[in-house]
């Protein structure tokens, strides 16, 4: 794990001048690489290719970066790992390949020497990103993994291609000019609460979208952002892996168990493999329970879990993650994440994510990072069950309110939602004794508010969008932005999958990368930790979508049926049989309370109108709302105060 920079200079002014340029861009990422650091630079000038280095495997100088191939043809920076790279490796040298070392970089070198770049890459399981300089044909190939678990920006600017593992490090360069907002990326950002590829926040830098390969030549520079994404083709896709599975779906539900869980253990085996000592976050969820067990199984030492407590019940986990982990036999170490160090973590969320985001989760995620880094380099995580397998609660919820749409007359919603949520709650009040208390408690007028307004939306893709929108953008932005198509909207859904499914496949080609994924590289590497995801690993999710419906969500709508299947296997159900918390803070509270100071300041009047970018009446106006109680608008203030932190950070 590791972080990559580099430029191409159309108009080279010679080695030494690349080497001072490169060298910045190095060091704004030693926290992605603090073991070392390396830098290559063409005889022109021209390329120059930078490496830091966060040592897992073959810590010696053999497995340093930039790497050249045994030819001399190829020079590679490579971020991540690469899986099973052992077997790769074994299968070279029964086709006389020869190393010098023992990493995954140069058995990855090597391969794409012997078969070429893309057959090379189809057969590397693994998360990465890759800048590979090919001195016979004079051209840089840019790869991404597959569900896009490593980061690659690239900007084309004033003679000059820059690219990076962050936007700092292109920033970092000397010639790098004072970036523009895209105002569309805005847009985007302010509904989904991140920017998502192949977007960034600035004009004419873009995210390497995942499962991509990119060749760029060094005598022509491309024109624009636009051009470089025009040139990126896929070499996996999800839709291929979700409608191959549809197509070749198990009929019998003990085969299809076995056959995924062979999977799931041949990815967690491939994991363990490092040469530093291995961890794994453990939140007292199904994913990481299941991750925790699996580890147990296949390490003869005790396995080091962590997790993190919150002193919320609602919101506290570490009590179950403590019990399995005393179950399982873990050496298990826990942090407690109380309001003041929470607090201190959010001024260094401009600086530790320097894109705008705003998944609340990633306090904690940096916290039990930091937590981790004292005893361990790499650390295993549950992260993907959901999107497989059909594990959030929102699933079920658009399910209900799509049966909903199916029955309500069209003006009920509508009516709705033109009423104030004051007289919602009103109406509610009057009827709850017809209510049971469950129900009573769940119930609220801002709930059905936000049910009609969803109802409102003339399809279920739509309608799905509408439930994970935080702000309307077309409402909020001041300057006249046409909102631009988002995956959620406008990608292609494979044939023969059914609403459920649907979202499924949407959530892992955009929220998984873009948020889940972001906030766990981001906020790991800001700790100097490497994060692993064996239910990330292609194969498992090509073998997920064959799961027969009943091993995904079950008739009474509890998902990730085969993972629960299988965690019983090793830890009693009613360890783990339990409503899902998530991994989060109490935002909402917090807001009232200890960010009540912040809030105030970083959504003042003055400052919004000042700035001219948001219709400050609309701030106000949430912002007096949720601090009275009223209504609970924390995570939409939360996307706000993240991007007002992140503009003043960068100066924008």
């Amino acid at each position: 794990m590791c972080g990559i920079v580099g430029f191409i200079d159309y108009r080279p002014r010679g080695k030494a001048s690349a080497h001072r340029s490169i060298k910045p861009m190095m060091d704004s990422l030693v926290h992605r690489g603090p073991d070392g650091e390396g830098a290559w630079v063409d005889e022109e000038g021209r390329v120059a290719l930078g490496h830091r280095r966060l040592a897992i495997i073959d810590l010696s100088e053999a497995g340093a970066q930039p790497m050249t191939s045994s030819s001399a043809r190829y020079t590679i920076v490579f971020n991540g790992e690469i899986f099973g790279f052992l077997d790769m490796r074994r299968k070279l040298e029964e086709d006389g390949v020869r190393f010098t070392g023992y990493s995954d970089t140069e058995v990855l070198l090597e391969a794409i020497e012997l078969y070429g770049i893309e057959a090379a890459i189809k057969q590397m399981a693994g998360m990465f990103a890759i800048a590979l300089y090919d001195r016979l044909t004079r051209t840089i190939t840019f790869i991404r993994d597959r569900v896009g678990k490593k980061p690659c920006y690239i900007g084309v600017s004033e003679g000059m291609l820059y690219f990076g593992s962050e936007l700092k490090a292109l920033r970092a360069h000397p010639g790098f000019p004072l970036p523009s907002l895209n105002h569309e990326a805005l847009a985007l950002y302010l509904r989904y609460g991140y920017v998502p590829s192949p977007n960034s926040i600035y004009q004419d830098v873009v995210k390497l979208p995942p499962s991509s390969i990119l060749t760029v030549s060094i005598d022509r520079k491309p024109l624009s952002g636009a051009e470089i994404l025009s040139a990126a083709k896929p070499y996996w896709t999800a839709y291929d892996a979700a409608a191959n599975g549809v197509e070749t779906r198990f009929a019998d539900e003990a085969e299809a168990l076995e056959q995924f869980d062979q999977c799931l253990n041949q990815a967690v085996r491939e994991r363990i493999v490092s040469d530093v000592p291995v961890g794994i976050f453990l939140s007292g969820g199904i994913d990481s329970s299941l991750i925790a067990a699996k580890t147990s199984a296949l390490t003869p030492e005790k396995p080091l879990t962590l997790t993190v407590r919150f002193n919320e019940d609602s919101f506290n986990e570490a009590d179950i993650a403590a019990e399995i982990a005393k179950h399982l036999g873990t050496n298990h170490v826990e942090l407690t994440a109380t309001p003041q160090s929470a607090l201190a973590a959010v001024d260094e969320m401009s600086s530790v994510f320097d894109e705008p985001f705003s998944d609340p989760s990633q306090l904690p995620t940096l916290l039990v990072s930091r937590l981790a880094r004292e005893q361990v380099t790499v650390v295993l995580s549950g992260d993907g069950g959901d999107e497989a397998l059909g594990g959030y609660a929102r699933y079920g919820w658009m399910l209900q309110i799509e049966h909903l749409a199916r029955c309500l007359p069209w003006f009920v919603p509508r009516l709705v939602n033109a009423s104030p949520v004051a007289l919602l709650d009103a109406g509610l009040r009057v009827g709850a004794l017809a209510l049971p208390k469950k129900r009573r408690e769940e119930l609220t007028g801002e709930r059905i508010g936000k049910v009609a307004e969803i109802l409102c939306q003339p399809d279920f893709r739509s309608r799905y969008r509408a439930s994970l929108s935080q702000w309307n953008p077309v409402r909020l932005l001041k300057p006249n932005v046409a909102e631009p198509a988002c995956v959620y909207g406008s990608a292609a859904v494979p044939p023969r999958v059914v609403p459920l499914e649907q979202m499924m496949y949407l959530d892992t080609i955009a929220y998984l990368t873009d948020d889940v994924l972001t906030k766990v590289d981001r906020a790991s590497m800001a700790a100097s930790i490497e994060v692993r995801s064996p239910l990330l690993d292609h194969r498992v999710l090509e073998m997920a979508w064959r799961m027969p419906a009943s091993l995904r969500v079950s008739s009474d709508g509890v998902g990730k049926v085969a993972m629960r299947k299988l965690l019983e296997r090793d830890v009693p159900k009613e360890m783990f049989d339990h409503p899902k918390r998530g991994f989060a803070i109490p935002l909402n509270d917090w807001l009232r309370g200890p960010l009540r100071e912040l809030a105030g300041d970083m959504l003042s009047t003055h400052r919004i109108a000042q700035a001219g970018l948001f219709d400050e009446r609309l701030i106000a106006r949430r912002l007096s709302e949720h601090l009275s109680g009223r209504r609970n608008w924390g995570q939409s203030l939360w996307t706000l105060m993240m991007f007002e932190l992140w503009k003043g950070r960068w100066s924008i």
